[in-house]
């Protein structure tokens, strides 16, 4: 299916922070692809979180130079502002997915055609809102799976594993390694890039799981785009 290749690998990170150019140094050096879910009305906005316990920078990336930072992956949507969309009304939702997927396509130069849910949040109504009033082609939760099949339904795609759960994604990947060569076979790895300063899982750990996962002659690495075919 990809490639020649029955098994796939491919990441996303959500919020657009700085942390992600740190993250890209590691992924390049391994090859590996990743897209990251932008809110572009927050762009270049400065700001501190706390995360689990710790208070780490959020500050985002400036809009002016995200087409280079994340070059040789994939930009994709977020919402403008990252509202838990089942709690606004039809209407904001189409705006907030549709008007950031339009103001990212122009910023970075290609359209952008993927999203992930800000706080995974998802139901029927705003599922339906994404495929039939915006040209949103894939939107991931945040729903572990724990499986390597495919997925008919793009709109409420879910990943095999959020990446700061150590053991579980260690585990899924030694799994995963060990497939045999028959029917297509994914591994989706979702997260956000400022969690590794929280040290929920370090910055080290996560460079030795690149390592593990990539350079293997039967695994295909892409973007979320690039795996969907799209």
């Amino acid at each position: 299916m990809w490639n020649n290749k029955n098994k796939a690998v491919t990441f996303s990170f959500d919020d657009g922070v700085t942390q992600d150019e740190r993250l890209i140094e590691i992924l390049n050096k391994y090859n590996l692809k990743a897209t990251f879910n932008l809110n572009s009305a927050l762009l270049g906005l400065k700001g501190e979180s706390v995360c689990h316990g710790v208070k780490v920078s959020h500050g985002k990336i400036d809009a002016y130079v995200i087409k280079n930072i994340y070059a040789g992956h994939e930009i994709a949507a977020h919402s403008l502002t990252h509202p838990s969309l089942t709690e606004v009304d039809d209407k904001t939702v189409a705006y907030q997915v549709e008007t950031d997927r339009r103001v990212l396509s122009d910023l970075c130069g290609y359209e952008v055609v993927g999203m992930a849910y800000p706080y995974g949040s998802i139901d029927e109504r705003v599922a339906k809102i994404i495929k039939e009033q915006t040209k949103i082609k894939y939107a991931r939760t945040v729903i572990q799976t724990d499986d390597f099949g495919l997925q008919s339904d793009l709109i409420k795609f879910n990943p095999t594993v959020y990446y700061v759960d150590e053991n579980r994604l260690f585990n899924m990947a030694e799994k995963f390694v060990s497939l045999p060569e028959s029917g297509n076979k994914l591994l989706y790895i979702w997260g956000h890039s400022y969690e590794m300063d929280a040290n929920r899982i370090s910055w080290g750990r996560f460079e030795e799981f690149c390592k593990f996962i990539s350079g293997r002659s039967n695994i295909f690495y892409g973007t979320n785009k690039e795996i969907f075919d799209l």
